[in-house]
């Protein structure tokens, strides 16, 4: 009885082992050993890539007030977080493992301000980043980085006055450029 358990076993584990296997087959960043890897982009072509990634932060009216008159205790909170989201996106390949350290040719970090309260009584600022490159790999991950480091700045320099700041609605917008094409993200519903 023992014995067939072990058996039993034995046959389960080969077969996981051999599933988890063919999935690893069609992941890229995986070795044949099962370790991960950064692709080999040295054969993709060299083409302009652009990805536009968005995301908003949640933050109290009186508090988008504040940041709207300059008066946070900080400084220019729009300004700064621009400046981090550049710099979020140029500093990706130290923060993700995988990806690869890339010459950027353009980064662009903007915000709306939207008033209008939601149901938890919040008011929205809108990041988007636009990153682009002429190069082998695509630049979603830097605008996503941009993203969302331009968010944790505005949490920063607000923490004072609005400890509940929320993040939400992080994506990519759009991508173009190299072998999968152009992505646009379909509005939600």
């Amino acid at each position: 009885m023992f014995l067939d358990y072990i058996y039993n076993l034995l046959i389960f584990k080969r077969f996981f082992v051999y599933q988890v296997y063919q999935q690893m087959a069609n992941l890229t960043h995986f070795n044949e050993s099962g370790r991960a890897r950064m692709v080999d982009v040295t054969q993709k072509a060299q083409t302009e890539r652009v990805a536009v990634a968005e995301g908003k932060v949640f933050v109290l009216p009186d508090t988008l007030k504040r940041i709207q008159e300059g008066r946070m205790a900080k400084g220019d909170v729009l300004g700064v977080a621009q400046v981090a989201g550049v710099m979020g996106a140029k500093r990706t390949p130290d923060l993700i493992p995988m990806c690869h350290p890339l010459l950027l040719t353009s980064v662009d970090v903007d915000f709306q301000e939207d008033p209008r309260i939601n149901q938890a009584g919040r008011c929205a600022i809108t990041v988007q980043a636009t990153v682009k490159t002429s190069g082998n790999t695509g630049v979603e991950m830097e605008a996503m980085t941009a993203v969302l480091v331009a968010a944790l700045t505005i949490y920063d320099m607000c923490k004072a006055v609005d400890k509940g700041i929320e993040f939400g609605e992080v994506a990519l917008v759009s991508k173009s450029g190299g072998k999968s094409g152009t992505y646009a993200r379909k509005p939600p519903a």
